[in-house]
């Protein structure tokens, strides 16, 4: 349901917030202006608590305030791990050696599928031809 002036939104926002045109409270809820001073607490509200005061702000008041942990506190260390272990030398010379041979055999192998290709492409066109 729809009325003029108001939005699709108008029925999730709480009394007071957001349009200021005075949009309608969603059904069933209590205007603040008409509740009465002695008014039960809002459902869901714990019994014997007040509801909140009119003068409460209705912005967001940012987090609550923390405190810092001492200087000196740190988590305690059950178990001390043991230092990292050396790797092994590596041979540079061998490592180039067989990066060499890989790349050689990686150009053989795509120099024979490259003849192969055109072998079969001139045998395609001749067929194509008679």
């Amino acid at each position: 349901m729809t009325t003029p002036g108001s939005s699709a939104d108008d029925y999730w926002r709480p009394p007071g917030a957001g349009d200021p045109s005075g949009a309608p409270n969603p059904p069933g809820a209590p205007s603040p202006a008409t509740a009465p001073s002695g008014a039960p607490n809002a459902p869901g509200a714990p019994l014997g608590e007040p509801g909140p005061t009119p003068t409460s702000p209705v912005g967001y008041t940012g987090p609550p305030p923390t405190t810092p942990p001492p200087a000196d506190w740190h988590p305690p260390l059950y178990l001390q791990p043991p230092p990292p272990r050396q790797l092994p030398g590596q041979d540079q010379a061998a490592l180039d050696l067989a990066e060499q041979r890989a790349q050689h055999l990686t150009w053989i192998v795509g120099a024979v599928a490259a003849v192969i290709l055109l072998a079969l492409s001139c045998a395609f066109c001749l067929r194509l031809v008679r």
